[in-house]
């Protein structure tokens, strides 16, 4: 038996606490043989030109995917499943704020996207150009993508309601020949004109784009600006349909953008070929969903989730993929997730934790299940924040199906860690993704890239090469991908987390590492408090930061937010919270200081802005970020680190 990497030190060291597993034995076999393993997998795509060599590791760390192929991805998510699927849903729009529902079959959806295709060239879109989408949770987003993918230009979405400031950054980094935006977003029970926003975009941007097309909602139509706006409705109702055009596996896909820590957003790009190889190979193989199968991911298409898995893999594996418009809570309640699921026979869902925190927090007792029909449903995923253990087990008790927590990031594009449940179910450790999916070679090290023994926090890293479908570079900006995530550990790719594996290969991502906060000399995780104070059964959720301290450096902060229908004192929790970190992790925690709030300020995405909260604390200058929910709820924070000496 031959063992790579770090499972060989495992094995040498704990040999009867190996797991052997298909999951180890196909991730071997993808880093030995990372060739042979995807050249396999690539067979399920269809080329027009096959490849020159599988990969081409001749300029590290810009490695290249089936250099010289030749492939359309929107042929392969849409035109190859016509014939045999082509009466199948292939997307369901569901509005709950609408009230609204459309279904589009294979032949349909490749019919309209065909049909915006041709309006999009009409107006001067080609290979390579570049078109910006700033929209809503609306199928012509997702025809929108899929056309420019058609047409082999580069789409680049911008989550609808982006500060105009933001989105002008992003229109000058582009460069788009076109804009596709709509009229309006609804965000709950509020209807935001996106018109307005674009126009001041474009009025502070350097480049301006030649075209906009505009879809008119119901809800709230808008001016169009003479010369350079066109009605979506027009311009396909003069349009004639396109056909797919070649473009090279290494041609660009999309550009989606993160945010950077210079405030100037990274633009993360993707291939055409290893994205659409990987994309495929996970729908079966991670989340074990067949073709025909219904899929959804609660998520937007503003971000990479959205990217991945409302629009690309589920199509390209020909599954049936939900567009829903609404939120966990408030649309019409906590039941939202449970009627989509029940409505529409779906199999498998992926979403954030911070979706079930919220709908925990309204029915902590999971009541408004009993209303739904759930027999569809076989798994649920979660990633985009960390999945405490304590939703976890609420979600495994009240839903009785696998509950699979899995780490990945916009740059990686798919899961670097995950229980595989198309490959096997392994044994769930809460507060783990289970192990690095094939493909990823994960490793913990220290500040002098030496790898750390089993059990030891360090910097979570990924061997070069990264498999197919992460990012090859950043847009137009080389430099910046190398010194962003390939300097700090040379020959490997920082992924700016921090966590452990343990003797059994199970990988633990305990938190950023930039929220490792060193306590009177004591490196401490935020991420392991938090995964104590959400164990408390009267908090829905919770985050820790460290505030700057005169004596010990840092000290730890926490905020909570409560469950539906407690009345207890405040203080009485808090106590109680600060005893469990204490016992738990120890007085070295100097975990002293909580405050219950009424919610947590984040992301359109849901990821809690930690930092924002940590701004305020240390009395440090911060700025609104671009990407909040709501705004107001800052208001609240400030107030109560005020009432208690900070900010």
């Amino acid at each position: 038996m031959t063992l790579p990497f770090e499972e060989a030190a495992l094995y040498s060291a704990a040999p009867e606490k190996f797991i052997m597993s298909a999951t180890l034995e196909m991730r071997r076999r993808s880093l030995e043989d990372p060739e042979g393993f995807w050249g396999e997998v690539a067979e399920g795509i269809d080329w027009i030109t096959r490849w020159e060599q599988v990969l081409d590791s001749s300029n590290p760390p810009f490695y290249r995917w089936f250099p010289g192929a030749q492939l359309n991805t929107c042929y392969n998510a849409l035109d190859r499943h016509v014939e045999k699927r082509g009466n199948q849903a292939a997307l369901i729009y569901d509005s709950a704020v609408l009230h609204q529902r459309r279904t589009y079959t294979y032949r349909q959806l490749r019919d309209e996207v065909a049909l915006f295709a041709g309006a999009l060239a009409s107006h001067g879109v080609t290979k390579g150009d570049r078109v910006l989408l700033y929209m809503p949770m609306i199928p012509e987003a997702v025809i929108a993508m899929l056309a420019c993918a058609r047409l082999g230009a580069v789409h680049s979405v911008v989550f609808g309601g982006f500060a105009p400031q933001e989105l002008a950054t992003r229109i000058d980094d582009a460069e788009p020949k076109a804009i596709v935006s709509a009229s309006c977003g609804i965000e709950g029970v509020r209807v935001i004109e996106y018109k307005p926003l674009l126009d001041q975009a474009i009025d502070l941007s350097k480049h301006k784009p030649r075209t906009c097309i505009i879809r008119q909602r119901e809800s709230c139509e808008c001016d169009l600006t003479e010369g350079r706006d066109v009605s979506w409705q027009d311009a396909v109702a003069s349009a004639k349909p396109h056909g797919c055009v070649p473009v090279m596996a290494t041609d660009p896909l999309y550009i989606l953008y993160t945010s950077g820590t210079t405030g100037v957003p990274k633009g993360v790009v993707r291939d055409n070929g290893g994205h659409a190889v990987a994309l495929q190979w996970t729908m079966q193989s991670v989340y074990g969903v067949q073709p025909g199968e219904v899929y959804w991911a609660a998520s937007d298409v503003g971000w990479v989730v959205g990217h991945s898995y409302i629009v690309y893999g589920p199509l390209l594996n020909g599954n049936t993929t939900i567009l829903y418009e609404g939120k966990p809570v408030g649309t019409p309640d906590a039941g939202a997730f449970w009627r989509v699921i029940a409505d529409h026979g779906v199999n498998c869902m992926f979403t954030a934790p911070t979706a079930f925190r919220a709908i925990k927090k309204e029915d902590p007792n999971g009541s408004l299940l009993a209303n739904y029909d759930m027999s569809t449903l076989r798994s649920l995923f979660l990633a985009g924040e960390r999945s405490d253990p304590d939703t976890l087990e609420w979600a495994e008790g009240k839903l009785g199906v696998p509950v699979i927590d899995h780490w990945w990031q916009t740059e990686t594009g798919w899961a670097i860690c995950a229980n595989c449940l198309g490959i096997e179910h392994l044994p769930v450790k809460h507060g783990s993704p289970t192990l690095a999916v094939p493909g990823w070679d994960v490793q913990v090290v220290d500040e002098a890239s030496h790898q750390v023994p089993a059990g030891t926090t360090g910097a979570l890293v990924v061997k070069l090469p990264l498999p197919p479908g992460s990012l090859p570079t950043l847009w137009n900006d080389d430099d910046r991908f190398v010194s962003s995530y390939m300097t700090e550990f040379p020959g490997y790719y920082k992924t700016a987390d921090a966590g452990y594996i343990d003797e059994e290969g199970y990988v633990y991502v305990m938190s950023r590492t930039d929220d490792i906060i060193n306590v009177a000399g004591h490196r401490l995780s935020t991420g392991g408090m938090e995964e104590v104070i959400a164990a408390h059964a009267d908090v829905a959720e919770c985050a820790v930061m460290g505030v700057a301290d005169e004596l010990k450096g840092e000290i730890p902060l926490g905020f909570l937010v409560l469950n539906a229908g407690v009345d207890r004192p405040y203080h009485d929790i808090v106590s109680e919270v600060i005893q469990m970190v204490r016992t738990e992790i120890g007085p070295v925690a100097a975990f002293k200081t909580a405050i219950v709030v009424q919610r947590l300020p984040k992301t359109r995405s849901g990821k809690i802005l930690r930092g924002t909260m940590k701004k305020i604390a240390d009395r440090t200058e911060w700025r609104m970020p671009a990407t909040i929910d709501d705004p107001v709820i800052l208001d609240e924070i400030t107030e109560r680190l005020q009432a208690i000496g900070y900010a």
